[in-house]
């Protein structure tokens, strides 16, 4: 005996076929009242026995009959659509907000100008999981499309996110999905998939795991959804940011990296530690990489708007910088299994607000020079605006020489590194050692 569901249904609906039932087979009520949302027909397999029925909403003809003026009248919607979800939407097991269109979104998933953008996560992980519901809880956006290859992990994920709407207070629509195709039209791809370190591992030993995973993933997004912006996740960032920039073939402003977001997050956090203040009274730019590279320029940092170096002796305060530095492999390293998920999945999903909202805020993200700070041909963490579309200006700020040169040091570092990551004439990823 065989059991006939919802999805066997939906299979049918996308080939276009009848659903053949076998004798002794059983028919989930959910299975039915999909088949009648789809027009699927479900036949026996024994001939004398007639298509097993659907039920159907009554057409309007058979509704009640209006009151008379005067009374109070219930208002009943119109009947859906053919191929609408209806009954079947509220069942357990039920489609994860797929009959639904996020306000101002049309069939083709683009939108009519003015209204709000659309935003897909790749990666249904704890950093995409954390990303979703930060961008969710902003609720700037009309949807948040969340992408895993995993079957159902994307779809349960943002069914739990979507339960936490009445509470949080937004109204973003969240739906997940196994198929890529799913981003087309969006206007922000964050990109979280890849492979997470393990103790002992540092960033760049993932750089041919993760190209694998992250160079195809970028040629598909050129083709579903070329207007968008690309918040790069992935480790080692900036050789993956270098990445998705060639193959996409988008310009360099709409590529970007998210790290010194996180950093500047984590010396701001550790900073607090002291009992001095709070980690929002705190303002410092972590540039140059995310990993040794780092540069914390201090003569930028300030505490209550009033600069750190004053408040904070010289060996403290170096303490600070290095675990900052080191933050990462110190979660790693706790965690066991995994990495940090909390504070980058905030990181990435504030970069895409920060372009939704058109805040003028200064954030430190991965970038491609243009001589700025005597620098070019590399991509490397540096004080940025964004805007709608991407990269808006590179901030300069007026370092002091002796962090110039080491924000100039780390920047041709990483050039190295990432001339390391090219593409052949098919499209594979080398990596030159």
């Amino acid at each position: 005996m065989n059991i006939l569901g919802a999805r066997e249904v939906e299979r049918a609906a996308v080939e276009k076929v009848d659903v053949l039932v076998g004798r002794g087979d059983l028919i989930t009520p959910l299975a039915k009242e999909r088949a009648a949302d789809l027009g699927v027909r479900i036949i026996r397999a024994d001939a004398s026995a007639a298509p097993v029925p659907a039920p159907r909403v009554p057409p309007v003809s058979s509704l009640p009959a209006a009151k008379p003026a005067g009374a109070q009248q219930l208002r009943r919607p119109p009947p859906p659509p053919a191929g609408s979800t209806v009954n079947a939407l509220y069942r357990r097991g039920a489609p994860v907000l797929g009959g639904l269109r996020p306000d101002g979104a049309g069939e083709s998933g683009s939108r009519p100008t003015g209204s709000r953008p659309r935003v897909a996560v790749i990666g249904a992980g704890h950093v995409g999981s954390i990303t979703t519901l930060r961008l969710a809880e902003s609720d700037l956006f009309a949807e948040v499309v969340l992408i895993d290859v995993v079957d159902g992990l994307a779809a349960g994920v943002a069914l739990d996110l979507w339960h936490s709407a009445g509470l949080a207070g937004f109204g973003t629509t969240i739906r997940g999905s196994t198929e890529l195709a799913d981003i087309a039209g969006v206007d922000y791809v964050i990109m979280t998939a890849g492979k997470p370190r393990k103790p002992g591992m540092t960033r760049t030993d993932l750089t041919s795991a993760n190209a694998d995973i992250v160079g195809p993933i970028a040629d598909r997004i050129a083709e579903l959804a070329p207007d968008s912006v690309v918040v790069m996740v992935a480790n080692p960032l900036e050789e993956m940011t270098h990445l998705a920039r060639i193959r996409t073939g988008f310009p360099a402003e709409r590529v970007l990296g998210m790290a010194g977001v996180l950093d500047s997050a984590r010396f701001c956090s550790l900073v607090a530690l002291t009992g001095m203040c709070r980690p929002q009274e705190v303002r410092a730019y972590a540039l140059g990489s995310h990993g040794p590279e780092m540069v914390i320029p201090l003569s930028q940092a300030t505490v209550g708007g009033r600069p750190i170096r004053t408040q904070l002796d010289p060996v403290t305060l170096q303490g600070i910088v290095d675990r900052t530095r080191d933050s990462g492999a110190e979660v790693v390293s706790l965690l066991k299994t995994g990495s940090a998920y909390f504070a980058p999945g905030q990181s990435a999903a504030l970069m895409a607000i920060t372009m939704a909202s058109g805040s003028s805020a200064i954030l430190a993200c991965a970038v491609e020079p243009t001589g700025q700070y005597g620098l070019r041909d590399t991509r490397v963490g540096l004080p940025v605006r964004l805007g709608p579309h991407g990269l808006l200006e590179i901030v300069e700020l007026p370092l002091e020489q002796e962090e110039l040169t080491a924000l100039q040091a780390a920047a041709g570092r990483l050039s190295e590194r990432i001339r390391e990551v090219s593409v052949d004439a098919s499209g594979g990823v080398l990596l030159a050692r």
